[in-house]
């Protein structure tokens, strides 16, 4: 059934993706000192019969290195060793876009380089504890306020941190505004109380999100920039708000005018979150124009149905591959799939990670 919609194949921009399928971002935590290595691209060439992988979240600069052992984009040595991904990925037939991921609040300094300093739009900790591995887990700290040249040097670490994935060899990046990390916290009101320009009004909660994702354009193309969105996600204490439908019907409308490659919307329905109702995906859709990728919980006959329906382009995957690196193959056979065992989902090494068995 390869005429199937999830398996036919997709133009995004100029990029020729041969199926629909997606391999979600996940963190894996496997960059010792921060530093992708020949372990991750092994990892990431084994699944590459997707349309298109998305790398784990990956610091735009020393300040959103919040988890232990998650890469950066930001210095010569992790520009060299993404290098290795993606000429692995490339080799086996596959794309790749990296996903920006800055922290912010979501941090411990134990997980980060001398000098980072923990950043969020207020002084509102996260809720919850934070792995680290020198003392396991910590309590989340108060982040420090970014001021006007915090946030100005922030954007500017974006672009930078755009420049060296297509230096690395990327096709292309994926903004992550989800999931209760930096550009989300600008978004959400529970952790943007903010009463100047970039707080308040949906307008000014917006305009970091988009000042990231016009400014990265400008550096490497919009067709090469994509963004994650998470309406009504409830990760990392974000929190639903009366304009919340607003906020996420301008800003696709903001970013559709940017001409961006994709908008990847996120529904953790399945993972216990609030379901993104149908009206809301269907005005981000309205909004943006362009190319959607569908995400949350998601198996092949879904995917089918919701592509059929125009619903979305593409089709994101997570948790399955984490167990399957031939997830693409048993979707279209109707293959069994492998369980994962998800207390070596974060730890260093092979194990649970290159190595299943």
């Amino acid at each position: 059934m390869s005429d199937a919609p999830l398996f036919q194949s997709f133009s995004l921009g100029s990029l020729q993706l041969k199926n629909r399928v997606v391999m979600a971002p996940m963190t894996r935590c496997r960059a010792i000192g921060n530093v992708p290595n020949a372990l991750m691209a092994s990892y990431y060439a084994a699944r590459a019969d997707a349309g298109l992988l998305v790398t784990e979240g990956t610091a735009p600069d020393a300040n959103g290195l919040g988890y232990a052992r998650i890469p950066g984009l930001f210095s010569e040595d992790q520009v060299a060793g993404w290098r290795g991904v993606t000429d692995a990925v490339h080799e086996a037939g596959g794309a790749i876009f990296a996903q920006l991921m800055h922290t912010g609040r979501v941090g411990h300094p134990l997980n980060m380089v001398d000098g980072a300093r923990l950043l969020a739009p207020s002084a509102i900790a996260c809720p919850g504890e934070m792995w680290t591995d020198q003392n396991g887990p910590q309590p989340y700290p108060v982040p420090e306020v970014m001021d006007e040249a915090d946030i100005e040097a922030t954007i500017e670490g974006y672009v930078t941190a755009s420049r060296n994935a297509v230096a690395a060899g990327f096709d292309g990046v994926e903004l992550h505004g989800a999931n209760g990390y930096l550009i989300d916290q600008f978004l959400n009101a529970a952790s943007n109380q903010r009463t100047d320009q970039w707080g308040g009004s949906v307008d000014n909660r917006a305009r970091f999100a988009l000042e990231v994702a016009r400014r990265t354009a400008a550096a490497i193309g919009a067709e090469k920039v994509g963004i994650r969105l998470s309406p009504y996600g409830v990760f990392s204490g974000m929190a639903p708000d009366a304009e919340m439908d607003a906020l996420y019907t301008y800003l696709a409308g903001e970013l559709g005018k940017l001409g961006l490659g994709y908008v990847h919307v996120v529904d953790h329905s399945s993972m216990g979150a609030p379901a993104v109702s149908d009206a809301v995906k269907q005005a981000i859709r309205s909004g943006f124009g362009g190319t959607i990728i569908l995400s949350g919980g998601y198996d092949r006959d879904r995917a089918d149905a919701d592509l059929a329906a125009n619903k979305g382009e593409l089709v994101a995957f997570g948790r399955p591959f984490l167990g399957n690196p031939d997830l693409v193959a048993k979707l279209r056979d109707g293959g069994a799939l492998a369980d994962f065992d998800f207390q070596k989902a974060y730890t260093p090494g092979a194990d649970g990670y290159t190595e299943l068995a």
